[in-house]
């Protein structure tokens, strides 16, 4: 006789062990999702082990981790672009205003010391480690020129301000800067007239100064001919210049009459 309860908790037949099979392939598909993670092209993983930072950064691909107590985090390590506008103040005190356009990249391998020290995502990077470096750069160059070199020599600064932003980032190594450039400077009218008037002005004194140039170049050429022309030198010069119908020809260096006296060629006096 057959016991009611085994019939009522332990069904029997082809239904009961499709269900324990079912029951085993979803328990190894979720294990294999806690086991088994992608990490994207451009991007690496940071695993972290009870909250702490395990081994080094994931490279793209097919990577494992330990189910449930292990997580991961990814960073993007292709070049990012962030336009900033800035307004500072200059040596003489005047507000300038631009647009400083950084290019930089997370350093692959600082991925994990960047989720330890600073920021746990892509997010918390820019505004935690970029733009204050960058300000701070920008500041810090500003100041040391006047707003008429600033507007005349602004490539040069650019440059400045590209080397010093690299140099504060150097001191935390966790980023690279590619490039830097400051585009759209914004001045009072005021001072844009006047700046503009200088440059004038100095265009005037180049060429001014170029001319001056010129004319003793000229003077030192035009010496140094005269010093190397003798008798003999002039002779010659004047022979190749006459047309044979010419009536008095100089006297022939080195001749009795070399002193001056000249020779009558065809004289009718």
């Amino acid at each position: 006789m057959q016991s009611p309860l085994r019939s009522a908790n332990a069904p029997e037949g082809p239904g009961a062990g499709l269900t324990l099979i079912l029951a085993v392939v979803l328990g190894l598909v979720l294990l294999l999702s806690q086991t088994l993670f992608i990490v994207p092209a451009g991007s690496v993983a940071v695993i972290t082990t009870l909250g702490r930072v395990t081994g080094v950064p994931r490279t793209p691909g097919a990577n494992f981790k330990a189910p449930l107590v292990q997580a991961t985090s990814l960073f993007d390590v292709r070049t990012q672009v962030r336009p900033e506008q800035f307004s500072t103040l200059t040596k003489d005190l005047q507000v300038i205003q631009a647009t400083a356009t950084v290019k930089y990249a997370v350093k692959p391998g600082e991925a994990g010391r960047i989720y330890e020290t600073i920021a746990t995502d892509d997010q918390q990077i820019y505004p935690r480690v970029i733009q204050p470096s960058l300000l701070k750069a920008l500041k810090s160059v500003f100041s040391q020129y006047e707003l008429v070199t600033i507007a005349t020599e602004w490539n040069s600064i650019s440059e400045l301000v590209q080397e010093k932003v690299a140099e504060e980032l150097r001191k935390f190594d966790y980023v690279s800067v590619q490039s830097l450039d400051l585009t759209g400077l914004q001045i009072a009218e005021e001072y844009r007239a006047a700046i503009e008037q200088k440059q004038i002005a100095e265009q005037q004194l180049l060429r001014a100064q170029t001319e001056v140039l010129i004319a003793e170049q000229e003077a030192k050429r035009y010496q140094t001919l005269n010093s190397s022309l003798d008798d003999q030198v002039l002779y010659k010069l004047f022979l190749d210049k006459w047309d044979g119908q010419t009536s008095v020809v100089p006297a022939l260096p080195g001749t009795a009459g070399g002193a001056g006296t000249p020779v009558i060629v065809n004289g009718r006096r």
